[in-house]
Parts: structure tokens; sequence; C-alpha cells
């Protein structure tokens, strides 16, 4: 492979940088989180994703209860949409060909796939990736289930980084992504968010008299019902009316509409947790795993 064509990590202390550390890490989070690592088997079908992408140590736990859900149906291709924290690069930008490396090994963009995405609101651009970390936190995980199927699971991916997060622009993203999808055997779309970013490091006031844990989640309570009522356009409404500070809550839209197309008819909350849990403070970040079927 051309090496020309390989994004090399940009998150390592997000999660460890050393192999065997790595898959220590992550079978500790499985550990923390549903109970113990899954078995993987090959899937058929769509399935749509919530999951969190802070720091192993914060959110790993909560990020394997929608893994554990993965690996029961594992997929050849996942669609993953992260938000895009630096500003960089096109505000719809999808890699469109090559591998980004991860301490587990290089995980192959699906060109093939990409070039089906790629049109109309979303760009080519790889700069939007190279230093955002929503993605790539991901890949580790997914690499990790690959290596415990029986006979090899090999997997390509799409990734998508949204800086425009708005309900139209989810609404064209997650329509082109399904029209894409629709030959495709089986397949997963990841929406890579976080939920309330809530306290002193994000200048986010809590109200008087709530502890602020609490406080994150009676507004992450507002989003999730939302999710659970497939309903993107309220999503996008009651973030905007509650200032609810999700940072990918379009791609999570873009996803909702993703799925609806393809035929989902519900969504489960998984799991729901925040950093307060690991490190209690003055600042709080709230974390949920869902799952769209």
């Amino acid at each position: 492979m051309n090496k020309a064509k390989v994004r090399k990590p940009a998150a390592v202390g997000f999660y460890e940088g050393n192999p065997s550390a790595l898959r220590a890490q992550i079978a500790q989070c499985f550990v923390d989180g549903p109970g113990a690592p899954p078995q993987v088997k090959k899937g058929k079908g769509f399935l749509g994703a919530v999951v969190p992408h802070a720091g192993y140590m914060y959110s790993g736990r909560i990020a394997a209860f929608s893994y554990a859900e993965i690996a029961g149906r594992f997929p050849r291709k996942f669609v993953i949409l992260g938000p895009n924290h630096t500003g960089r690069g096109s505000p719809v930008a999808l890699f469109p060909s090559g591998a980004w490396e991860t301490p587990l090994g290089l995980a192959p963009v699906d060109e093939a796939l990409g070039k089906t995405i790629f049109r109309d609101i979303i760009d080519a651009d790889e700069s939007a990736h190279r230093s955002e970390h929503s993605i790539e936190v991901q890949l580790p995980f997914i690499q990790y289930l690959a290596a415990q199927m029986a006979q090899g699971g090999d997997f390509s991916f799409v990734p998508i980084c949204l800086g425009m997060q708005d309900v139209l622009t989810a609404e064209d993203v997650g329509n082109i992504i399904a029209e894409a999808l629709k030959g495709e055997e089986s397949a997963c779309i990841i929406a890579s968010t976080d939920f309330s970013h809530v306290g002193f490091n994000y200048g986010e006031p809590v109200p008087a008299g709530k502890r602020i844990d609490q406080f994150a989640k009676e507004q992450d309570q507002k989003a999730i019902d939302a999710i659970l009522k497939m309903d993107p356009q309220e999503l996008a409404s009651v973030v905007e009316e509650y200032n609810i500070t999700m940072c990918g809550y379009g791609c999570v839209a873009a996803m909702l509409f993703a799925m609806k197309k393809l035929g989902a008819s519900k969504a489960r909350l998984l799991k729901y947790g925040s950093s307060y849990e690991v490190a209690p403070g003055s600042s709080c970040v709230g974390y949920g795993a869902l799952i769209v079927e």
C-alpha cells in the first residue's frame, strides 16, 4: 500500500499506544462495561450505533456496550461519522482512500463505497481528518473485534467528518449514505459523539443546587429521548432549545436519517454514564451507548 495513503494515528493517549497494552485496555473496557469481551459473529442487515469518543479511561466502558452489540452481528463495512473538533478542512469531509493506522494495524478505507458516497454536499478531503480524534478512537475497538472472529474479520470503513451539523446537512448526508448502502449485505453506521460538556473546563455553568453530573444527565436525557423516538429533527431542536453541548448531534441525526431509510424501526439505550464517575470534579462530560435497528 502506498505509504502516502496511510493516515498515521493522531489520538494515541486517548488509548494505549502499545499493541498488547491496547488489547488489554479494550478487554478491560468490556469487563468494566457489559461484563466480558463478547463473542464475535458475522451478521447481516444494517445496524446503527451511538458511541462516545473520549479517552478510553473515561468513556471506553460505555463504548464497550455498543461494541458488544456490534460484535453479535459484525459486518464487513462500516460508515463512521464524527464531528470536526479542529475546524480544519471541508465542512462535510470524506476520507476517500488508503488506510488508517492504529497500534493494532491498518484499517482499510473502503474506496469503492466511498466513491458512491462522495457526491453533492460531501467533499473528498483528507485535511479535515488529519488531527481529528472522533473517528480514529473507534477503530481499535473494531479491529479488536475483527481479530476475535474465528475465520478472520476483515472489514473496511468510510470516515466522514462533519463540521456542519445542522439538520438539513444531516438529512442530506444520511440520505446519501442510505442510498449507497442499499446494495450491501450488511453494514454498521457509527455516530461518534459525546453528550453534554458542562462545568469549569467548558464554560458551561451548572444551575445552583444541582450536582454537575445530575445536570449533565438531565440535559442528555432530552437528547436521548429524541434518539429513542428515532426523530432526528427533534434531536436537533432540543439540542438548540436547551443548549445541550453534544458535540456530535449532527452525526447522530445523519445516522438516524440513514437508518430509517434502510428500514430501522427502533432504538435502544444500552448505557449512559459520565466522566464524573471516573474523575469527580468541576467539569463533566456525558456519554451514551445506543443501538438503532
